[in-house]
């Protein structure tokens, strides 16, 4: 059988291998080989896999399963790659903003794999058993209006995120004195994917549920290479204030918000946040600061 490959004129030559293996992994569901990974972390095992204790090109790669396989809907499989080190924890646990690549592939009308390898992001389409470059520089546009948020967890959110949505569901009539378009899928990678083409912005907030008062995302399978991907094309990503890539990685099992999107969109729920409480409890009406 012919393998799948990737498109590696953009990429450093010492991730080529690891990204051709990752392409025949995530294109055909064939085993990581190990060619070069000394360490795999996958989101739905508590302890990392040693891969190649002798790979030459040492490097650690944490990956998720695709998600929402069953939703009949585009999923998709994230990746974060860091330099390795001797011990899967020194390796994963650390600044975000040390990892060395991250993107996803995303299964749906087509096969598409998006990444960053630290100098923008481009986009690569499954040719056959090849990948081929696409977009060479994909950069976020600004021109949507678009929100997507699990609306059904309206209830459990902060009053800052209910205050940010309450002002965007108003309408023209609101505060923003625009239309805003809501969007939700359960793919995290179909929806990252639509903002990084069309714009927009997304948010999975912590909210008052047992165990999400931290977030429900991910900070080193889903939350860190999103926000890789984002700011190299041009937005960011947030916890809701902080930003992502400025945080360290505290374990395997750490979780975290995700804001991402156009920078003026996801810097104004951070000065949501940063409002006095009794502006954030008051009918939209009152936040005259966001009438722009």
């Amino acid at each position: 059988m012919t393998e799948a490959t990737i498109d590696t004129d953009l990429i450093p030559a010492d991730l080529h291998a690891c990204m051709d293996d990752l392409a025949r992994h995530l294109a055909t569901g064939a085993a990581l080989r190990g060619k070069g990974l000394r360490w795999i972390s996958r989101a739905d095992q508590a302890t990392p896999e040693g891969g190649d204790p002798r790979g030459a090109l040492a490097l650690a790669i944490a990956h998720s399963p695709p998600d929402q396989p069953d939703a009949n809907a585009p999923t998709g499989t994230l990746f974060a790659i860091f330099d390795a080190a001797a011990t899967a924890e020194d390796s994963f646990l650390r600044p975000a903003r040390q990892m060395r690549a991250a993107g996803y592939v995303m299964h749906g009308p087509r096969c598409l794999m998006v990444l960053t390898c630290g100098d923008g992001v481009q986009v690569q389409a499954l040719d056959g058993w090849a990948f081929a470059i696409e977009r060479a520089r994909a950069t976020l546009p600004d021109a949507v209006r678009d929100l997507a948020i699990d609306m059904s967890q309206y209830r459990h959110w902060p009053r800052p995120v209910r205050a940010y949505v309450d002002d965007c569901l108003a309408g023209v009539q609101g505060p923003r004195g625009r239309t805003i378009d809501l969007r939700w899928t359960p793919s995290l990678v179909a929806e990252a994917h639509r903002i990084l083409m069309r714009g927009g912005i997304y948010l999975a907030p912590a909210d008052a549920r047992s165990g999400h008062a931290r977030g429900s995302l991910s900070m080193l399978h889903q939350a860190a290479p999103i926000a890789f991907l984002i700011e190299q094309a041009g937005g960011r990503a947030t916890d809701g204030a902080l930003p992502i890539l400025d945080a360290v990685i505290t374990g395997f099992d750490s979780r975290t918000p995700l804001v991402f999107g156009c920078i003026d969109k996801v810097d104004r729920v951070a000065a949501y946040h940063d409002l006095p409480e009794a502006e954030v409890s008051a009918l939209f009406g009152h936040r005259g600061l966001f009438r722009t």
